[in-house]
Order: structure tokens, then sequence, then C-alpha cells
């Protein structure tokens, strides 16, 4: 992967004749010969001469040449990807720093819509120009790239678009850099056909945990088709809520859909099932974290339960709103009716001459639990809703770090990071500059000691602003925040 500006650049070795300097056909002395001239020889002669003084740096270039016939390169070679919103994981750190580093994903520089067989060249390729790579496939540029250039040894650097989002992201860091020699067929060549299999790059979805910045299931958006980390998110969390029975395989088919649709079906979400959405992300987790808890009521409730049943029966029927009674474990007429009003609500009795009414059965139990159930994790769904909220807030003022940071640094993320740091102690308020030094190094660490992201100097992201660091950086502000807007509602923002 590269910094890729997609601006046209011209690397050193543009089309421009610098490289070859004119010199007069003869050099002045004093001597008779010396002083000969054009003028002194047959037309003729002179003109051939001229052409040849025209034609020779052209030729001695060899640019000539490359311009109309095939020929061999040697190439060293990365891939790059389109990144998406709702990434598990961004190479930088965040979206906007990848689209910095891969471009916005969605044209190469000459307009062409982004396909597998892609790639950027250095400027001095033109659009349209097909590359034979041995063992890779035959691919044409229309792309460019700030790094995409000529260099000093010889070599040309090529970039090769392998996909978007998470499996996009993988394949590029399985790709990694390779060396080939290879065969540039320009724009007046024949040229070979584009032949590129986008499967015989597998994604190695194991190189994403060193880049994974998010671990809340409404920061992700999956949708069907889709493979990686956030797919895997959203079938263990289905299994945890117990909607999804199969092995976690991190592919988005339709067995992944159908748990979805159950999902959404069973707690009344109208949203759809092809893709996660915030507020379908927001019940699924909500669900998951109340997998564990068991039934509200703890036996039959009727004449003969123990006052103890009786008490839970009381307070979950309060809490739903269908008893307003004392909750003194006693079952008499009071909540027999309360029990008659929610079965009705729900179906499950016509009047109080029918079977089962007025007691809680095992029918009655599983509906006092479903909907029990649902009213709590309606609230939790909410109040994660709220967080996601504050999070695209905070994101959208810029007060959120958003990208990995390290030493040499220089940017307005690092004055951003030394006023968190500052505001905390940790970095001396007058020394903010946006550089990334020893005495901002110095003060991360001591921030990632005593917050437990590291537990030494030697740890690998020590001293530098990676994925456990961003998150903690993120989780306390909106700590703060969130206890703002509870006290003081929204108007805290």
């Amino acid at each position: 992967m590269h910094r890729k500006t997609h601006t046209h650049r011209v690397s050193s070795r543009g089309r421009s004749r610098a490289g070859f300097t004119r010199r007069p056909l003869y050099r002045s002395r004093s001597s008779a010969v010396d002083r000969w001239s054009f003028s002194s020889m047959p037309r003729r002669i002179t003109f051939v001469l001229m052409v040849v003084a025209l034609v020779a740096p052209l030729i001695g270039g060899a640019k000539l040449l490359k311009s109309t016939e095939p020929y061999e390169q040697e190439f060293v070679i990365t891939a790059y990807y389109s990144p998406r919103p709702g990434q598990c994981c961004y190479v930088t750190g965040g979206e906007r720093p990848d689209r910095v580093l891969n471009g916005e994903g969605r044209a190469g520089a000459d307009g062409t819509p982004v396909y597998p067989g892609m790639i950027a060249a250095p400027a001095s390729y033109a659009f349209g120009t097909r590359v034979t790579l041995p063992g890779l496939g035959t691919f044409e540029v229309n792309d460019r790239g700030g790094a995409i250039n000529e260099q000093a040894d010889g070599t040309h650097r090529l970039d090769i678009w392998v996909g978007e989002g998470e499996e996009g992201l993988a394949r590029a860091l399985a790709f990694g850099v390779r060396r080939v020699r290879g065969t540039v067929y320009p724009v007046e060549s024949t040229q070979p056909a584009v032949s590129f299999a986008l499967a015989t790059i597998l994604p190695v979805f194991e190189r994403l945990a060193p880049y994974r910045v998010t671990e809340s299931l409404l920061a992700v958006r999956p949708a069907l088709g889709d493979r990686g980390p956030s797919v895997e998110m959203l079938q263990q969390r289905l299994k945890d809520a117990g909607y999804f029975p199969s092995t976690v395989s991190g592919f988005f088919g339709e067995e992944t859909r159908a748990a979805l649709q159950t999902f959404l079906k069973d707690y009344r979400i109208d949203e759809p099932s092809s893709a996660l959405t915030e507020r379908a992300a927001a019940y699924i987790a909500a669900a998951a974290w109340r997998s564990k808890v068991g039934q509200p009521v703890s036996g039959v409730v009727e004449d003969a339960s123990p006052a103890k049943v009786v008490a839970e029966a009381q307070r979950i029927l309060r809490f739903l709103k269908y008893y307003y009674g004392r909750t003194n474990g006693v079952y008499g007429p009071g909540l027999k009716a309360s029990i008659l009003k929610f079965q009705q609500a729900h179906g499950l009795v016509g009047t109080e001459q029918s079977p089962g009414a007025g007691r809680i059965g095992p029918i009655t139990m599983r509906s006092l639990t479903a909907e029990w159930n649902r009213t709590l994790v309606a609230r939790r769904a909410q109040m994660l809703l709220d967080k996601r909220r504050i999070m695209q807030l905070l994101a959208q003022r810029g007060e959120l770090l958003d990208e990995f940071l390290s030493e040499g640094d220089q940017n307005n993320r690092v004055r951003m990071l030394q006023t968190l740091l500052a505001r905390e102690g940790y970095f001396p308020e007058n020394r903010i500059s946006g550089t990334f030094g020893e005495v901002t190094k110095a003060a991360l660490l001591k921030y990632q000691l005593e917050k437990g992201i590291v537990s030494s100097v030697s740890q690998n992201g020590a001293g530098r602003v990676g994925p456990a660091t961003l998150r903690e950086m993120a989780g306390e502000k909106l700590k703060e925040i969130y206890g703002l807007v509870r006290a003081n509602g929204w108007r805290a923002l």
C-alpha cells in the first residue's frame, strides 16, 4: 500500500528530452579547418547533417522505441484497496487517513471506475498501457499515485487494486511487496487482453488484527456477500443471543441473513436483513448482553405457588405496566386480573373462563419472558444508540483521534494528541506543536502505562498511538460526555 494522492506528479522519468544535451557538431579552434563552415559544404550534405542532429537525441534516449514496442521492465509491486465506512480495521487508524493513503476508491485518475486488474503506474506510463506480470496476469494503467514512481535503481513502482472494505484490505496486506520482471505494452502496440483473477490473491484476515480500531457492533456495517471480522462479530453476537446455531465463519451469506431476519422479526424491528444497520446492531448487542439472564419468574404462578414466586410475578408485571398493586407475595384477585390482562394482550386466552386464564404456566411464561426481554433490550439498545450518536458528533467536530501516530509524525492529529495528553497532565501545554518528538513519546508512554494499555516500555505499541490507545482515548471521552448528557440532556453538547 502506498501514499496515493491521485495528483499527476511528473516522475524523474518524464517524457521530456531534458536528459539529452545538444552539442555543436564542431568546436571552435584557431585553425583553418576549424573555421570551415556549413556554407562551404554541398547542400545535400548540410540537409543530412541537420536531420541527424534533430533525430539522434530521440533515438539515443530509446523513448521513441518504448512508446511503440513492448519491452521488459523490473517492477516493485504492492496492492491497494477502497476503504468503506464501518470497517472494523483501518491500516492507518481510520477511514479518512486510509482514503488519503489509498485514494477515494471510486475511480482511477483517468476516471475509470475501479475494477480488479486496474493498476496505478508512474506518470510516464500513458493511461491504457498494459503490463503483463508473470504469475499475476495482465493489467491496465488507469491510476496514478504520489509514491508510484520510477526508482533510482531503475525499477518502477506499480500498485494493483484488490477490492474494497475489510476483504480488500486483507488482500492488500497479504499481497505484501513483490519484485517482478514484466512486459510493458504501450498504447500504440498490439496489447493482450486484461486478465486477472482476484481470487488468486487470498485475503488473510488474521493480518487485520493489529489494525482493529473498534469492538463495537454499532460501528461496523457488514452486508450480504461480505467477508471479514465485522461479519464474525455479527455472527457471534447473534449466536450469543440464541439466533445463529452454525459455526461462526465470517461470511455474510443466506444463513446469516436468515438469522438476522428472525431476530428482527422477534424483536419487532423494521430494518433490512441484507445489511446490518445501526439500530439493528444496537438491539443485537443488547440482546447478546442479556443472553445469560434467566427467566423473570422462577415457577408456575397460581393459588398454591410459593410467596417468593408470586412476588417475582408481581414485580415483572408491574415493570411491564400490567400490575399496580403491592409486592406482597399474595396471589389475589388483583394479580390474577393483571395476568389475565397480559394473556389477552398477547392472544393467549379469550376470557377469564378460558383454560389457564389468570395463571402463569409454560405458555404464558414464554410470552412474559419475551416481553420482559424486549423491553429491557430496547432500553439498553437506546443507551447504546445514544452513545453512538455522541461518538459521531465528536467525530464530526474533529474531537476524536482517528489515526495511528508515532515519533516523527507532524500534523494536526499530533497536535490533538498533545492537547488530550495536556488536559490530563501528561504533556506540558507550552510544548504543544504538532510534532511527535521525544517529549510527546515520553508523555504518551506514561499515559499508556498508567491506563494499562501497555505493561512495559518494550512492549509492542509502547510510545505510539495504535488501536488500543485510540479505543482508550475514545472511551474516556465518551464516558465524560455521556455523563453530561444524562445530567443535562442533549443541550450539553
